[in-house]
């Protein structure tokens, strides 16, 4: 909408189309292969339900960031923000990351942190919450 609305902000690259297709592949990859990790350690996919994790996953994209499905969602507004050619459209991503870190992230981190104590923290100090 804002990148209809304001043809003044866009951006005249027509290379930025193929920026786009690799942020939605990349994306797509991460989120798969992050789905597929948490599959194959039997715990839960659900960030709503980080109680109900059943282990803590720190191998394959998790050993880069602890937040891999949420990094390709991004991957996935960043492309979209690409494919539009507008640089109003990159606003929206920017607002997801504050807003998944502070109502999604910081309380799943909350969570995770009292059910795995320190192996959480140390997991923490590790790895970075985004990249």
């Amino acid at each position: 909408m804002l990148a209809k609305r304001f043809p003044e902000f866009a951006i005249e690259w027509s290379g930025l189309r193929y920026v786009a297709a690799g942020f939605a592949a990349a994306g797509l990859l991460i989120i798969a292969t992050a789905i597929s990790q948490f599959i194959k350690a039997k715990t839960t996919i659900n960030p709503m339900a980080p109680d109900n994790a059943e282990k803590l996953v720190v191998k394959g994209l998790y050993r880069f960031t602890r937040n891999p499905m949420y990094l390709g969602v991004l991957l996935l507004l960043l492309a979209w923000a690409a494919y539009l050619q507008s640089i109003l459209s990159f606003a929206p991503p920017v607002l997801f990351i504050v807003f998944m870190t502070l109502f999604q992230i910081k309380p799943e981190e909350k969570a995770l942190r009292k059910k795995f104590g320190a192996d959480y923290d140390n997991y923490c100090r590790r790895v970075r919450r985004w990249i």
